[in-house]
């Protein structure tokens, strides 16, 4: 199971489910990251945190702990 997280610089990945589990979940989901929508990173920060996805033409940053419950496919 990839998540978000793991993306390297460049990569695309299509989300196929969200963790319903994580304390940020509702958060993720009101920002736009959806099932089935495709991301790509962007770019990082020194430490991986915060990483900027490409979501629906708009560049988006969120930290690498929120990332972690974004599950690719």
């Amino acid at each position: 199971m990839k998540t978000a997280s793991k993306l390297n610089f460049g990569e695309k990945g299509i989300i196929s489910d969200i963790d319903n589990t994580h304390p940020s979940f509702r958060r993720i989901l009101e920002i736009g990251f959806t099932p089935g929508q495709e991301i790509q990173l962007i770019n990082s920060s020194a430490f991986n945190d915060p990483l900027a996805f490409s979501l629906r033409g708009t560049l988006i940053a969120i930290r690498k702990q929120e990332a972690d419950c974004i599950i690719l496919s």
